[in-house]
């Protein structure tokens, strides 16, 4: 699997372990929902940091707890 993929996959599970929709991530995270969309369908070939530290603080957890997961384990070297 490759990091974009491993993002998606993430930013998914943690809307489905909270209960929320990508519409309530986007409120809570101040990211445009039309970002979030684009890193879940792909769009978005590089999500900046910057991105994924506002999800990780709309969501009140640590950046590096986002990475901390099963997901970010096998990646592609690509």
């Amino acid at each position: 699997m490759d990091l974009q993929k491993a993002i998606q996959l993430r930013i998914l599970n943690l809307c489905k372990e909270r209960n929320i929709t990508i519409n309530k991530l986007a409120t809570l995270s101040g990211v445009r929902q039309s970002t979030i969309n684009s890193i879940i369908n792909g769009h978005s070939k590089k999500v900046e940091v910057l991105t994924i530290l506002r999800i990780c603080l709309g969501l009140d957890m640590q950046l590096n707890d986002f990475f901390d997961n099963e997901i970010f384990k096998d990646l592609d070297d690509e």
